[in-house]
Parts: structure tokens; sequence; C-alpha cells
């Protein structure tokens, strides 16, 4: 009889994935398990495998050979479909790490929640075996002696667990955010969008605003509307303050007017009057399509001022490759606009030089109205990777980056598809 292995599944996270020639293949990021009314045991049916350009794709434990040493190794014929869930799967990793669950086992009965569980295999066939809980409620001890301290973890065969299969609004999503925690904020936004809504929205309330709003902005339109419908009204407010104002706007723009009024009216002035201003425009114009934050900066700012600006973390790396020269005021709408610098010249001039003594004025801004097929064909005969938009007056609106482009001449739903392969 071959030995039973039993395998932590929380440590499998991250772990290298092989073919039988030892050519990776790629990362494990969660296992995949079916409950079952006929089963105790819940079987394993596979692994969540991130290939090339972050692809998720599903890798049936029929294709592992082995799990030791750190690494798994597969028979190399690895479907490369995008993974996507099916009603009775559930993701290990994503969905039961930190839910609650009671035990009562032989020994004693309590509260807690799950930290890991461990997977055995007994000839072809993996199942969940064991749940490693933490507990959460005391047990009362004998005489004078002392509860048991509080958070103590224990190994519980799975037969005495309830709850593991019970969806709850209170189950952590911790442990999930931690596990994909290197990831890139479009990259995660593609695992929130794979999971399930109720699931999201528990995501969602686990994030802080700043890294919420990064995600929304990354993710498909009606993904946005449901993550957004979910929380209360005070904290979408508070979120599509944190979005940049041109994403903020757009989804905006897919709800109804009084909602839109309503978190309008609940946002700061200064931050709701440029999403008002942007709302005005056609989706697919220069002033649908502009950002109101670019790096704005008077003629008289020096170029140390200037490199000081453009290398804040948090900008992004579009709007940092050039600044946007005005008179005041220096908020959108500006003063007349004097033109732009591209941060390669400011690289090339002395730090103690003005911004205004080094201005690019041959690039010609757009204005509001200009259709999306102007600023496309500007971009691209220019190099550029932002261009500014004026009203009639010369004052500065915004810019149009080429993110903001491509968003709108991809395909609508190329966020859903983007980790699709195309098969010849």
């Amino acid at each position: 009889m071959s030995p039973t292995i039993r395998v932590f599944v929380a440590r499998l996270a991250g772990l290298s994935v092989f073919d039988p020639l030892g050519d990776p293949v790629g990362r494990v990021r969660d296992v995949v398990v079916a409950f079952s009314s006929t089963r105790s045991r819940p079987r394993v049916i596979g692994l969540v495998v991130e290939v090339a350009q972050r692809r998720r794709v599903f890798v049936p434990m029929t294709r592992v050979t082995s799990v030791d040493a750190g690494q798994v190794i597969t028979t190399g014929l690895v479907n490369m479909r995008r993974f996507e869930q099916r009603t009775n799967e559930t993701l290990v990793l994503a969905e039961l790490l930190e839910r609650p669950v009671s035990v009562q086992s032989p020994d004693e009965t309590f509260q807690g929640t799950v930290e890991d569980v461990a997977m055995e295999q007994r000839g072809k066939d993996w199942s969940i075996t064991k749940v490693f809980c933490r507990k959460t409620s005391s047990t009362p001890a004998r005489g004078l002696r002392l509860t048991r301290r509080r958070g103590e973890t224990i190994l519980v065969a799975i037969e005495d667990v309830t709850g593991l299969q019970t969806q709850s609004a209170d189950q952590g999503a911790a442990k999930l955010l931690e596990n994909y925690d290197d990831l890139r904020v479009a990259d995660l936004a593609a695992i929130i969008h794979d999971l399930s809504k109720q699931r999201r929205a528990e995501v969602a309330a686990a994030l802080d605003d700043d890294k919420l709003a990064d995600i929304l902005e990354e993710l498909p339109e009606d993904d946005q509307v449901e993550i957004l419908g979910g929380l209360d009204t005070g904290r979408a407010a508070d979120i599509l303050e944190a979005m940049q104002p041109d994403d903020a706007a757009d989804l905006l723009a897919e709800l109804s007017t009084e909602r839109q009024e309503q978190l309008l009216q609940l946002m700061e002035p200064d931050e709701a009057a440029p999403l008002r201003r942007l709302l005005t425009y056609d989706e697919k114009t220069a002033g649908g399509l502009m950002t109101t934050e670019p790096v704005i900066l008077g003629p008289e700012a020096t170029i140390a001022e200037a490199l000081a600006v453009v290398r804040r973390e948090e900008l992004h790396p579009a709007l940092a490759s050039c600044i946007f020269v005005c008179r005041p005021p220096l908020e959108t709408p500006t003063g007349r606009y004097l033109g732009l610098v591209h941060i390669q010249r400011l690289l090339r001039e002395p730090p103690h030089s003005s911004v205004g003594s080094v201005l690019d004025k041959g690039i010609e801004p757009m204005p509001a109205d200009a259709p999306l097929e102007r600023v496309t064909r500007m971009l691209a005969t220019y190099n550029l990777v932002a261009v500014p938009v004026v009203d009639p007056d010369g004052r500065f609106l915004g810019a149009v980056t080429v993110d903001d482009v491509l968003d709108h001449i991809l395909p609508e739903d190329w966020r859903e598809d983007r980790h699709e392969v195309t098969h010849g």
C-alpha cells in the first residue's frame, strides 16, 4: 500500500509548477475543491495555476504527478484556457481561509476560524482531511485552573467541522489579499473579477479606500457598479474621491441621475466639481477622455521643483511623462495654457532654470469636443503619451493619456478577455 501524502494548502501558494522535463509552467495560486452530500470529505479536483502574462488556468489533480520538496510536477499537458470557477467549486485560499466554523470533536467543542486545511492523497484521489483552526472562544477548565489561552490553534478532522460550506458575511478576506499581495493592481482586479458576487463584496469591504479605488479602475463596468452599489453611500463617495477623476466620472455615468447626484452631494465640493464637468462631455471626445489632475505648474517653477513633483510614487507613469505649464490659477480650469515640458527635457536642463524657459509649444492643444479619432491620431503622429485639452479661451482643462485612449478603442469586454489565449 502506498503511503498517504498530506499537504497543507496554504503552503502551496506561490509554489513553482514544472513539467516532467523540469521546465517551469507557472505558480500555484489556489486549490479547487468540491463539496458533496455523499462524501464526508471534500474532493480536491485541481489547482489554479498562474502562467505567463498572469493568466490563471486550471490544472486537474489527475495531471499532478508530484507535490513535494517545495514544487509541483505535472504531466505537462495543461489547458491554457482562462480558469472560470463553477457553481459547485470552492477555492480554498480565496474562500475557506479565515472562515468561521464550529468544531465538535470527541475531546471538546469550540468556535474557531480556519487557518489552513490539509489535503491527502489516497491512491489517485486527493481530498481535504484536516482543518487547522484557531479558537475564537475560551474553553472553561475545571476547578481553579485558568481557561485556555484565547487564539490557541488545533488540528482537527474535517468530519468534526461544520460551517465550511456556509457563506458568511463575517468571513475574513485578509488571507486572500495576503496570498495575492505580490500582484499588480490590474492582476488583482482580474482575480477579484473571477470571485463570486458575495466574495467580491467581502474583499471590497476588507480593502482600504485607496486600494479599492485603484482596483475599481481596472474592473469591468458591471463589476464597478456592483461593488459600488454594495457599499454604504458614505464610503462609496469616499471611493469616488480616491479614484482618478476620469475613471470616477465614467463610473458615475453608469449610474442613474438620482444616484449620481446623491453621491456627488456627499463628496467634497472641490472633488465633485471636476466630475460634474467631465459628465457634461461625450465619453468619446477629448473632454470625456481627459483627466483633470495632470501635473500643472506655473512658468516660474524651477526644473528642480518639477522633477520633485514627477518623482512622486503615486503619480501614474503616463502623467509623470510631462508637465503642463499654465498661468494661475493652477487648478483646472486654469489660467491661459502656455505649453508643456517633457521629462527628458527636464533631465537635460540646469536645476535652477525655470520650466517656462524650456516649453514645447509645438504640440497643439485639443478642444474639449475633439473626437476620439482626432486624439488618437495626435498621439500616434507625434509619439506622445499625453495631449493637453483647452477650452475656447485657451484655459487648460486636463490631459488625455494614451491609456485613456486604449480603454476606448479596445473592445468593450477587453477587461474580461485580457487573460484569454488565442489558439491558432
